[in-house]
């Protein structure tokens, strides 16, 4: 009994230790640690000796005391670089994209590839993602292990079943990705999850035990529908049966145009790419950034387009804002893209609509222009047991 009592506080505190270091903006000394642990300095040293030997921390060069702390050289320590990593996967209505991931958040390897998949049947989508998944795997570094992976998907997923039940963009209802990925992931566990949750992981934690302030937003993921995420405390807020977040579908307007999910009046149908795309006179394979051009040097059409889609982002957001008391509002995907046109607007309406904003400010904060978040959320949050159990990696 004394054993395991022994066995389990070393696990414990591993975890401690790791959690410390990967959640450090600076490389923290196994000093710092112990300060911050109130753990005594030989239990750290002997912690770190162990997952520095089981590739979980790597020491970087030393440094002599720190600000304001002259003395003996400290030995700064890191998460490792290229030693475990995580496969992300993404379907979105126009790419596929796969990406490996490791510790420090970094992009070991990646695919992505620009494809309409709106009305594409799942069979032939996924060995597509398949072939790809498998050509990432293969890039992996000399003495990189893979330890887990996940898959984002625009729509309605049962993260128990990992099944995805329904996703209007896509055109597809029912579908279990797994089997289908089964070849190239061999023995490693898939998580599937919504892209838009994935997405707004990756913006809070950008590596595994890494949070980024504020810790309270609403993420919007725009392709050509919108899907949405709320994050507390620097977790995403799923909801009863993991569907919380469909922000896309609040209704703007009970009269307005039909949505593929079966409404009328979507905020998806306003500040959606294509919605956008439409209202700008331009063709659906045009490039955000073409409408963000356009609209900066004046166009008609493209202005028109974004003050709609600000109008109604506005509109929905205030809401969102009204009922949860989360005032950060993160713009991401396409809307990343024109988010310097959009977040002026957007500011405006949720300053007028929002009953708090007297005594607390909304805020419209633009991420950054990357094709696939989820991917690398996806991939992320497949990494998190190296924070919650590192002893798996270590005693390994």
């Amino acid at each position: 009994m004394a054993n395991l009592r022994q066995a389990s506080l070393r696990h414990a505190n591993l975890a401690l230790v790791a959690r410390t270091v990967l959640g450090a903006d600076v490389p923290p000394s196994r000093a710092d640690v112990a300060a911050v642990t109130s753990l005594t300095r030989s239990t750290v040293s002997r912690l770190v000796d162990d997952l520095v030997a089981g590739g979980v921390l790597e020491e970087v060069a030393s440094v002599v005391g720190g600000p304001g702390r002259p003395g003996r050289p400290g030995t700064p320590l890191r998460a490792s670089t290229g030693r475990f990593a995580a496969l992300g996967l993404q379907i979105g209505v126009g790419h596929l994209a796969a990406r490996l991931v490791d510790l420090s958040g970094a992009v070991l390897a990646e695919r992505l590839v620009t494809t309409d998949l709106a009305g594409s049947r799942p069979a032939p989508t996924l060995r597509r993602l398949r072939s790809h998944a498998a050509r990432v795997l293969a890039a992996a570094p000399d003495g990189c292990r893979v330890i887990g992976a996940g898959l984002a998907l625009p729509g309605i997923v049962d993260a128990t079943s990992g099944r995805l039940l329904s996703a209007p963009n896509l055109g597809w209802e029912d579908v279990d990705p797994g089997p289908a990925l089964a070849e190239p992931l061999g023995d490693l566990p898939l998580q599937v999850g919504n892209e838009a949750d994935l997405a707004a992981h990756a913006f809070a934690s950008p590596a595994p035990g890494r949070h980024r302030e504020p810790s309270d937003f609403v993420y919007l993921s725009g392709e050509v529908g919108i899907g949405g995420a709320v994050v507390v405390g620097g977790a995403v807020m799923t909801g009863r049966h993991g569907w919380a977040g469909e922000i896309g579908h609040v209704c703007v307007d009970p009269d307005g145009p039909a949505c593929r999910c079966g409404s009328t009046g979507c905020l998806e149908q306003y500040a959606g790419r294509l919605a956008m795309l439409s209202a700008a006179g331009l063709d659906a394979a045009t490039p955000s950034a073409e409408l963000a051009r356009r609209a900066h040097e004046g166009d008609e059409q493209a202005c028109a387009a974004v003050r709609s889609a600000a109008r109604a982002l506005g509109i929905a957001l205030s809401g969102v804002v009204n009922v949860l008391d989360i005032p950060t509002v993160v713009l991401g995907g396409h809307l990343a893209q024109v988010g310097d046109l959009l977040a002026p607007e957007v500011d405006v309406l949720l300053g007028r609509r929002v009953l708090s904003a007297h005594w607390v400010s909304p805020t419209v904060v633009v991420a950054s222009d990357d094709p696939a978040p989820g991917a690398t959320g996806a991939a992320l949050l497949a990494l998190q047991k190296v924070v919650t159990e590192p002893v798996r990696l270590t005693d390994a």
